[in-house]
């Protein structure tokens, strides 16, 4: 790139129709010249050639990513991590906008995230670090997208569980049962006033308990526990597989009785549960493996924020996430940014509800509650029902019954004294706080 190339690169916002553009947020660790890495990065991910040999013109007007700010952080004395091939010079830190115009690629998921975050911006000229760290839609792209089809107010309205928080648990022990030992303990959880029992993630369609036969076993549990405690009950089974089989799992679950999925983002991919989206009439539930892989470093990857908001652009009615607290090894300020990407306004795209998980418990819920602010997340304790000392529906009822005080605005350890299950469960799950 000559220097005379570089300022094609970049642009004043005002100058800008911005509905034409996604808004990206990248930090980068560059060495040499900081205006010059920044606009590689712009090229690499757009036009990196914009003009053919021998003739006049120039691509970059309409079809140049363009940065809008950029600011040079600090000067460092080495990258923050080794890397093979890295050139020399001086090293810096920045953080840096770009305006990306969308219709490079239209509304499809696969051709976005291979322009924003795909070969371009991590194998740019003179970037050996860099992390997506935000993505922001202007309202004229997500009307391409269905988004979530119940969302927040529609898995309210399906359970019927209104001004709290809404209660699921992983089914445990979650790999070895067989289909029925499976669903007894289910049933016993929702009789102690869990609003979903899920299956794991890992949890799919083996052939120690098939998919088929599972649903069946847990359809007819959970009517029979909506019958006894007279309140609406979910099971969510986990139809992750190959992208050929998910309709086909999914009618299968839904048939027998599911009525809510779990499908793992990232390892079938956005598009396929953009795809799934449009043919379930059951809500969908993400849950979050492979993400740590790429966003756990501090500067390189992408923010698990990004993938937070594609999520729920894709048609998630729930996002599970990694939690609060040391067993999921990711900050309050991480997970909140995640809350806030389900829940904040993204125009005709309804908000999904976050579900902040890891080692919870009736131990937990306060903490939980106080740090999300509102009640609109999902709860989603494992053992902390199913490996209750007084079993299921003991660790279900000393959810409820942690909630309960919170919301009379009564002290947990005094409602202890009053509820055997909860006493129980803050003897057994205190020490994990």
């Amino acid at each position: 790139m000559q220097p005379a190339d570089i300022e094609g690169f970049f642009a004043d916002p005002a100058d800008l129709d911005l509905d034409r553009y996604l808004i990206l947020d990248y930090e980068l660790e560059c060495v040499g010249d900081p205006r010059l890495a920044v606009a590689h990065l712009c090229s690499e991910q757009s036009t990196a050639q914009w003009k053919r040999v021998d003739v006049d013109e120039d691509l970059r007007p309409r079809f140049a990513a363009k940065a809008i700010k950029m600011e040079v952080l600090e000067e460092r004395e080495a990258l923050s991590y080794p890397v093979t091939h890295a050139a020399d010079g001086r090293i810096f830190a920045c953080r840096v906008r770009i305006a990306h115009p969308h219709e490079n690629f239209g509304p499809r998921i696969p051709n976005l995230l291979s322009a924003v975050c795909g070969e371009g911006p991590f194998f740019t000229p003179g970037i050996p670090l860099i992390k997506l760290m935000d993505i922001h839609f202007p309202e004229v792209f997500l009307k391409a997208f269905q988004g979530p089809k119940f969302g927040v107010q529609g898995l309210r309205e399906l359970l019927n569980a209104h001004d709290r928080p809404i209660f699921l648990g992983v089914i445990k022990p979650n790999i070895g049962l067989p289909p029925e030992a499976f669903s007894a303990i289910a049933h016993e959880a929702w009789l102690g006033g869990l609003d979903i029992a899920k299956d794991d993630e890992m949890l799919a369609d083996p052939d120690w308990s098939p998919l088929d036969e599972r649903c069946r076993h847990l359809g007819e549990a959970r009517r029979r526990a909506e019958q006894e405690t007279g309140t609406p009950k979910m099971y969510m089974a986990n139809i992750t597989d190959e992208v050929d089989r998910l309709t086909e799992l999914h009618d299968i679950a839904v048939a027998r009785g599911a009525n809510a999925l779990l499908v793992n983002a990232m390892p079938v991919g956005l598009s396929a549960v953009r795809m799934l989206r449009k043919h379930t009439q059951v809500p969908l539930f993400g849950h979050f493996p492979f993400i740590a892989a790429f966003s756990r470093l501090p500067h390189y990857g992408i923010h698990s924020r990004v993938i937070t908001r594609l999520q729920r652009l894709a048609g998630y009615d729930s996002v599970i996430m990694p939690g609060f607290g040391p067993r999921m090894m990711t900050s309050d300020e991480e997970v909140m940014a995640n809350v806030r990407a389900c829940l904040e306004d993204m125009g005709p795209i309804k908000p999904c509800l976050p579900v902040p998980g890891g080692s919870d418990s009736a131990a937990t819920l306060q903490r939980v509650y106080e740090k999300m602010g509102s009640v609109d997340f999902g709860f989603v304790p494992g053992r902390g029902v199913f490996g209750h000392t007084m079993g299921p529906r003991g660790g279900a009822a000393s959810i409820r019954q942690a909630w309960d005080a919170l919301a009379l605005g009564v002290p947990v350890p005094e409602q202890a004294r009053q509820h055997p299950e909860l006493a129980a469960a803050l003897k057994q799950f205190q020490e994990v706080l």
